[in-house]
């Protein structure tokens, strides 16, 4: 098991956010968080970056396990070192005033004492601009000049230049036109199948992320409520009438 998240409380200040969570990922697998706003999908996946406070929130109780091996005292900046875990975060967060590329060798920071480096980072470039030829075609092109999902695809693009084995993905689909949402997912699914990259994603839209997902969780107000594969969920008449807008 890669990630195992047990009996996790966290809070901000007074209020607990997220009252005893459990789940995992295996590796090679993409799992779903699903919730309304408010559910705890975004703290948790701020929890599990290491995020210090107030950027995520305090640990009360529980523990995260990475690989067998717990992160509760890791810093976020080691999970990149170690190649462990990356989030893509809500809103994208992309440096505006540096070009595509900019963008993505500031992804390879992390990385910059390790042996073969630039070997490894020109092999992750093609693989990347395989994935998203848009991001190839505007490299020297400033950041802010893209759409929406341009930013996105490089939100995604920088968190695979860190060459970490696990990649978080916080509400990809907002803002974006279906046509490029579903031209992004199918690039992240060709990146599990073909890599083996596991995926933790956290979406509003149900039935995007269980279409996507293999397995999945429902988050309500901190808690999970129900999980099964992304075709139990589905066919599960509570998520249906929640999630799914009725009857599928």
């Amino acid at each position: 098991m890669l990630l195992e998240v047990k009996n996790l409380k966290v809070g901000y200040g007074n209020i607990e956010a997220l009252h005893g969570v459990s789940f995992n990922v295996d590796k090679g697998e993409i799992v779903t968080l699903i919730g309304a706003n408010g559910a705890g999908k975004t703290s948790t996946l701020l929890t599990l970056s290491r995020l210090p406070k107030p950027e995520a929130p305090a640990v009360i109780e529980g523990e995260i396990l990475y690989d067998g091996k717990s992160i509760l005292k890791t810093e976020p900046q080691d999970l990149i070192k170690k190649k462990m875990m990356c989030l893509v975060p809500e809103g994208r967060h992309i440096f505006g005033n540096l070009t595509v590329e900019e963008n993505l060798q500031m992804a390879c920071y992390g990385r910059k004492n390790e042996e073969l480096h630039e070997m490894r980072t020109m092999e992750l470039y093609e693989l990347l601009y395989d994935l998203f030829p848009r991001l190839y075609e505007r490299r020297k092109q400033r950041s802010e000049l893209l759409s929406g999902g341009e930013q996105q695809m490089l939100a995604v693009g920088r968190a695979l230049m860190t060459d970490c084995d696990f990649i978080m993905l916080d509400e990809p689909s907002m803002g974006l036109a279906p046509k490029l949402m579903f031209e992004m997912f199918r690039a992240l699914k060709r990146l599990n199948i073909q890599k083996k990259m596991t995926l933790l994603l956290v979406e509003q839209n149900a039935k995007v992320a269980l279409d996507f997902a293999d397995r999945g969780y429902v988050l309500q107000t901190g808690e999970i409520i129900a999980s099964g594969t992304s075709e139990e969920l589905a066919a599960n008449p509570d998520v249906q009438k929640a999630y799914l807008g009725g009857d599928r």
